[in-house]
């Protein structure tokens, strides 16, 4: 993905839509979400136990959903 389309607002504002659908969507099967879910979770609740890592949270969660959603609409098209 090319660094304009990540800083891009539209972009962002995709990912923050789609990704409560795709979340509760019944085409997406549940080890796909857990893709998104474990890690974004364990991060946010072990930062101590990954503290050589200097990103923030939210950083690493925003990446996730954007990998998440990318990753999830190339495979389930979903309305």
């Amino acid at each position: 993905m090319k660094l304009q389309k990540l800083w891009s607002l539209k972009r962002w504002g995709h990912i923050f839509r789609r990704l409560p659908r795709l979340l509760t969507s019944s085409k997406v099967p549940l080890p796909e979400k857990l893709l998104f879910l474990v890690p974004a979770g364990l991060y946010w609740v072990l930062p101590d136990v990954m503290p050589f890592i200097p990103i923030d949270d939210i950083a690493v969660t925003m990446l996730l959903m954007n990998w998440f959603v990318t990753r999830a609409e190339r495979k389930y098209p979903v309305q």
